[in-house]
C-alpha cells in the first residue's frame, strides 16, 4: 500500500482543457488534504501531431494555480490519428517508480480521494463500462476466441481472469474496463506493456480480430491483458468510491445533468463558481452553456429524466438530450 500517489489527466487545447480545469478545480475543492502531486499532461506539436494542440496560456495558468504541473510529451506512437492513445504516451514520460492513479479529464472528485486505499502492487481500473467491445460474428470466431488472441498476444494466461460467475458466451465472463481510471505503482512500466500491445494489435491484428473495431476501443482492449499479466483484476470493494461518492465520470455535461446525484451537481456548480476558474470554463461553448447559461439545470435538461428511475444503458439517455437539442460537448 503506499500513502502517497501522482494523480495524472491529459489536457490539450478545448474540450479537454476546460475538463482539466474543471477536473482540477474539483480535486483542490473536495480533497485539499491530498498531499500528492496533480500532473497534466499536454501532447506536444511533431509528425505525429500536426497543427498546435498545446492548451492556451490562461488554462494552464489557472492550472498551475490550482496546484497542477504541466508535463509536456511527444507523440511517438498515436498521436492525433488515435488520441485516446495520449494516456499512455504521457505515462512513458513521467518518473519510474512512482505509483498513479490516472484519471480521464472528463470526471470529477466528489470526495477525499487521498483516503483511498490504493494497492499499487495490484492495479485495476474503472468497470463502469458496458458491452461496447467485441461484436462477435454470428459465425465466429466466438467471444471466448477473440478475448483469447488479444491475451495470447500479451503473453498472458487468460483463465485466472475469468468470472467463473458467468457463461461464456456472456461478454461479464471476460475481464473488461473501461479506461476512465486505473493505477499502477510504476507508469513507465505501464506504459512499455500497453504500448507494446496496442501497437502489435494495431500493426499486426490477430485473424481473430480481423472484423473487429479497434477504434476507439484500442486501449480498452489491451487494458484487461496489461492488468492481469502485472498481478492485478478487478477492483475490490474498497475502490467503490470511485465511480461513486469520490469521482464522478461524466463523458459529457449533458449525460452528468440528467444522470448525477443532486450532491454532485451542487459540487460541480460551487467549483465552477469562482472567477478565475469561471473564465476559463467559459471559454468553452459547451460549458458555458450547460453551466452558466442553466441549459443544465432542473428547468432544461435535468428536467428530462427521473434521476431515481434511469434506463439501465448510455443510449436512450443520449438519444433524449439529443432529441431535445440539448447535447453539446
Amino acid at each position: 500500500m503506499s500513502a502517497t500517489f501522482d494523480i495524472c489527466i491529459v489536457a490539450q487545447a478545448g474540450r479537454l482543457s476546460a475538463e482539466a480545469a474543471l477536473f482540477a478545480a474539483s480535486l483542490r475543492s473536495a480533497a485539499p488534504g491530498f498531499q500528492g502531486r496533480l500532473i497534466v499532461g499536454e501532447p506536444q506539436p511533431g509528425p505525429l501531431w500536426p497543427g498546435d494542440p498545446r492548451m492556451d496560456d490562461e488554462t494552464q495558468a489557472l492550472l498551475v494555480h490550482l496546484g497542477a504541473e504541466i508535463l509536456p510529451f511527444p507523440s511517438n506512437h498515436f498521436g492525433k490519428a488515435y488520441p485516446h492513445g495520449n494516456k499512455i504516451e504521457m505515462l512513458a514520460q513521467m518518473p519510474a517508480d512512482r505509483p498513479f492513479l490516472f484519471f480521464d479529464t472528463d470526471t470529477l472528485v466528489t470526495g477525499p480521494i487521498d483516503g483511498l486505499n490504493l494497492d499499487f502492487d495490484r492495479p485495476s481500473a474503472s468497470m463502469a463500462r458496458e458491452n461496447t467491445w467485441p461484436e462477435v460474428p454470428l459465425y465466429g470466431p466466438t467471444l471466448a476466441d477473440i478475448w483469447q488472441a488479444v491475451f495470447d498476444r500479451a503473453g498472458v494466461e487468460m483463465r485466472p481472469s475469468l468470472d467463473q460467475g458467468h457463461p461464456a458466451t456472456y461478454w461479464e465472463h471476460y475481464l473488461y474496463f473501461n479506461a476512465g481510471w486505473f493505477f499502477y505503482r510504476c507508469p513507465r512500466l505501464f506504459a512499455a506493456k500497453m504500448t507494446a500491445l496496442m501497437v502489435s494489435l494495431r500493426d499486426d491484428r490477430p485473424e481473430a480480430l480481423a472484423s473487429q473495431s479497434l477504434t476507439p476501443w484500442l486501449d480498452q482492449i489491451a487494458l484487461p491483458a496489461v492488468i492481469a499479466g502485472l498481478g492485478g483484476g478487478r477492483p475490490g470493494p474498497e475502490l467503490d468510491g470511485l465511480d461513486g461518492d469520490l469521482t464522478n465520470h461524466y463523458r459529457a455535461l449533458p449525460l452528468l445533468y440528467a444522470k448525477a446525484p443532486d450532491r454532485t451537481i451542487a459540487i460541480l456548480e460551487d467549483v465552477a463558481a469562482p472567477n478565475r476558474v469561471k473564465r476559463v470554463l467559459k471559454a468553452y461553448d459547451p460549458f458555458k452553456r450547460m453551466i452558466y447559461q442553466g441549459r443544465g439545470t432542473r428547468v432544461r435538461v435535468r428536467a428530462l429524466f427521473d434521476q431515481g428511475n434511469l434506463p439501465n444503458t448510455e443510449k436512450p439517455i443520449r438519444n433524449r438530450i439529443k432529441r431535445e437539442k440539448l447535447w453539446m460537448r
